[in-house]
C-alpha cells in the first residue's frame, strides 16, 4: 500500500498514473480537489481518496494504517508568486513536517518534493550537498517554504531516513488546473497554434539577452522515474536535485514549441509583472553528480523531443 499526497496534482497524478501502469492499485490518495483537478484522476485506479485535511487528521490522530510501503508526498502550493507567507507556512512546511514525524515513527517511506527554488539567485551553486543546501537563499515564499523543510530534514537528523527530491523547471501533461504556474509550454501552446507567436519576459540583466535566461527543464515523465526510482530502492535516503543537468535558453524552449506546433517562430519580449525582477532567476542547472552516484543511469529526454511528445499531447486533449 502506497499513499500519494497531492495526487491530483500535476506530478502526483502522474506518479499515479506509473503506479498503475506497474501494476499497483492499492493506493491511498490525498488531495484538495476542484473541477480542473479532477480530471487528473480520470481512469486512474486507487483504493481510498482523502480529502486533505481528513487526512492530516488521521495523520495527527495516528489512526492512518501504518503498514504501508512508502508515503510520497507531493502536496504544496508551489505558486512563486503568491505573498502569503503563513499560508506557505501552514500547507508547506507544518504539512510536510507532520507527514514526516509520522512517517519516520512508523518506519514507513518518505519521499517529498524539494523544489530548485531554493537556489535562490544560484549564488551558492546548485549542489545538493548539506553544504551548499545550508547556503541558499530562496527568493520566494514557497522556495523559502521548501528550503525550510529542507533544513528541518537535515538539522533533525533526518536525511538518512527519508528522501527530498529539488525540481527544477518540471513540465508536461496534467498541469492544466496550475493556472499562471502552468509551464511556458502549456500556457503558450493555443496562441502559438492559433496566431503563431508566444511571449517570453525581457532581460534586465546585462549578461542575458532576451530569452536566453537559462533553466533546467525536465520532462515530467523523467522525473516521475527519479521518483519511483527511490522508492524502488529505500536505501537511497538524503536530498537530491531532480533536473536534467543541462541548462537551456527559453528561446530553445520556444523554438522547440513552434517546430512541434509545425509554426515559423515569432516570439515577443514582453515585461516582467511588477514585483517579479526581483525575485526571477536567470539560471538554475542542476548539479546530478549525486543522483548519478547513487545509482539512477538512465538517460533524460532531450529538450527537443520533450516538447514534441507534449505537443502530441496537447493535441489531442482539447480542454488544455
Amino acid at each position: 500500500m502506497i499513499v500519494v499526497t497531492g495526487a491530483a496534482g500535476f506530478i502526483g497524478s502522474c506518479i499515479v498514473a506509473k503506479l498503475n501502469d506497474r501494476g499497483a492499485r492499492d493506493l491511498i490518495l490525498a488531495d484538495h480537489l476542484n473541477k480542473d483537478k479532477e480530471k487528473n484522476l480520470a481512469n486512474k485506479s486507487y483504493s481510498r481518496y482523502y480529502d486533505k485535511k481528513k487526512f492530516l487528521a488521521l495523520v495527527r490522530d495516528d489512526q492512518l494504517d501504518s503498514r504501508l510501503e512508502a508515503l510520497i508526498h507531493m502536496g504544496a502550493c508551489s505558486s512563486t508568486t503568491l505573498q502569503d507567507e503563513q499560508y506557505f507556512r501552514e500547507n508547506n512546511f507544518e504539512y510536510s513536517r507532520t507527514l514526516a514525524q509520522w512517517a519516520v515513527r512508523h518506519q514507513v517511506r518518505f519521499i517529498y518534493a524539494s523544489s530548485a527554488a531554493t537556489y535562490g539567485d544560484g549564488s551558492a551553486g546548485y549542489r545538493d550537498d548539506e553544504a551548499t543546501i545550508r547556503k541558499c537563499r530562496p527568493l520566494n515564499f514557497y522556495g523559502q517554504s521548501k528550503q525550510d523543510f529542507d533544513l528541518w530534514v537535515l538539522d533533525n537528523g533526518l536525511a538518512d531516513k527519508v528522501t527530498g527530491l529539488r525540481f527544477f523547471n518540471v513540465f508536461g501533461p496534467n498541469e492544466y488546473h496550475k493556472g499562471d504556474m502552468k509551464s511556458v509550454v502549456a500556457k503558450a501552446y493555443q496562441r502559438v497554434v492559433e496566431e503563431g507567436k508566444m511571449s517570453l519576459f525581457k532581460s534586465h540583466r546585462k549578461e542575458y539577452k532576451d530569452g536566453e535566461q537559462k533553466r533546467d527543464f525536465i520532462y515530467v515523465k523523467d522525473a516521475v522515474d527519479i521518483v519511483l526510482f527511490f522508492l524502488d530502492h529505500p536505501d537511497k535516503t538524503g536530498i537530491f536535485n531532480v533536473g536534467t543537468g543541462e541548462a537551456r535558453m527559453w528561446n530553445d524552449l520556444a523554438r522547440a514549441l513552434f517546430a512541434a506546433a509545425g509554426k515559423k517562430t515569432k516570439i515577443e519580449y514582453v515585461e516582467m509583472p511588477q514585483g517579479l525582477e526581483e525575485r526571477y532567476q536567470y539560471f538554475t542547472q542542476a548539479d546530478m553528480t549525486k543522483l548519478r552516484e547513487a545509482g539512477y543511469s538512465r538517460p533524460f529526454t532531450g529538450l527537443e523531443d520533450a516538447v514534441c511528445d507534449y505537443v502530441r499531447y496537447l493535441e489531442s486533449h482539447a480542454y488544455l
